[in-house]
């Protein structure tokens, strides 16, 4: 069978897209993602090329797994699905699923919000009992359990959790407050993340960097590399403060319920926050308050970046991007430790909450069992570990539509040391 050598040194033809388009690789990806070694030949001249992979001319899955193998060990993740084809719509995915993980049930969403109440109180007790050097523990536990408050606001802005409006928004209202989060704002801007998964400037969730940003805002260079690099598990801060608060940032129809939203946070910091330091003093406001919110803004931000980043998965321009590959394909499943996605009411079980956010959170579970029955080879998943986390916080920073993803070392090598010192000392384990 006629085959060509895919080489980064030497402009070789480049091998049909059908050989390996199923892997959504072009033969420049292929190239970054071989290893390099240098092959001495008879001729006088020493020729520096890649090992590369043999890419039939005629269609190979072999070959794609291959690829899509080296991949998950690269990036630490346990599987990396095949690309949507052009033909599949959300409708068609939608329609795969049992209708029984539409269904609203008013017992497991106030269970949900029992689980987190109790859990938060808990986590409140611990923290005033224990010993300071378990205060971290208890810290890691509370704010956890408070991000499964967020879960709570996020089925009610989403309507799965109440078949009555009124109670979803006075709910979701009440559940955000701990987190200073106005919920109307937040209601609106996600909606429109869904709408736009991974589209490349109008996602509202989290998008990569552009280089003429980064050209644009010299003064703004280094905080960019702070903020995409060490402080990525807590941008979701930056996020919270520049979308939510500004009335520009909204239709006039919508000004009304965001003004509602914030009258409810500004009432709870002028309120709650005084009692807590009348009580506690300071050093209590952060202890019982502070510590577990930072610990929120960590699973926060964590959740949304590993669900939406990684080196293979694009961002697409309005005029290519497509619901079905966006939300299907460029969605990733998280498998973190138990207790935090109890706590989190299976939040990161979050591919078929792309599909449909319709679908409560109790039921995302059975709905992505459904979606790997059917759906399966084209899924993203992962187990939350260091080696995932290390990729994106050192890799997935400046976007090109060709290759992806560059590294702020790569673009500003001169300003980029945070990112040089997580590559060098993050831990690398899957």
């Amino acid at each position: 069978m006629a085959c060509r050598l895919v080489d980064s040194t030497f402009h070789l033809p480049a091998p049909p897209k059908m050989a390996i388009s199923s892997g959504r690789l072009n033969a420049c990806q292929v190239h970054q993602r071989v290893r390099h070694q240098s092959i001495h030949f008879s001729s006088k001249k020493l020729i520096k090329v890649v090992r590369a992979y043999v890419i039939p001319i005629s269609p190979s899955l072999q070959v794609n797994d291959i690829i899509r193998s080296d991949m998950c060990k690269t990036y630490g993740f346990i599987k990396i699905g095949e690309a949507v084809p052009d033909n599949v719509t959300l409708k068609d995915i939608i329609t795969t699923l049992p209708k029984k993980v539409f269904e609203i049930d008013d017992v497991k969403a106030w269970r949900s919000v029992l689980v987190s109440f109790v859990s938060y109180a808990l986590g409140i007790w611990m923290i005033t009992k224990a010993p300071w050097y378990l205060l971290p523990l208890a810290w890691a536990w509370t704010g956890t359990a408070v991000t499964g408050f967020f879960v709570v606001g996020h089925d009610c802005a989403h309507r799965s959790f109440s078949r009555n409006k009124l109670v979803e928004d006075i709910v979701g209202t009440l559940a955000f407050l701990p987190l200073i989060y106005p919920y109307e704002p937040w209601r609106f801007k996600h909606d429109k993340h869904h709408a736009k998964t991974n589209m490349l400037l109008e996602d509202t969730a989290w998008h990569p960097i552009l280089k003429e940003e980064i050209d644009a805002s010299p003064s703004l260079r280094k905080a960019i590399i702070f903020g995409y690099g060490p402080l990525r598990p807590w941008m979701s801060i930056a996020h919270w403060l520049m979308w939510h608060f500004d009335l520009r940032k909204f239709k006039p129809n919508e000004v009304g319920r965001v003004k509602i939203s914030l009258a409810c946070v500004f009432a709870f910091i002028m309120i709650g926050w005084p009692l807590i330091i009348y009580k506690a003093g300071i050093a209590g406001w952060i202890k019982l308050w502070f510590m577990p919110w930072l610990v929120y803004h960590f699973w926060m931000s964590t959740f949304t970046m590993v669900h939406h980043t990684a080196p293979h998965i694009p961002f697409k321009a309005s005029d290519e991007w497509n619901a079905a590959q966006a939300q299907l394909n460029g969605t990733v499943h998280c498998n973190y430790p138990r207790w935090i996605e109890i706590l989190c009411h299976d939040i990161n079980v979050h591919i078929p909450h792309h599909i449909s956010p319709r679908i409560p959170s109790y039921n995302l579970r059975e709905a992505h069992r459904s979606l790997q029955e059917n759906w399966g080879k084209y899924l993203n998943e992962a187990n939350w570990n260091w080696r995932l986390m290390k990729t994106i916080m050192t890799t997935c920073h400046v976007y090109n539509k060709e290759r992806f993803y560059f590294p702020f070392d790569k673009i500003a090598p001169e300003e980029a040391q945070p990112v040089t010192f997580l590559r060098k000392f993050m831990p690398d384990y899957a």
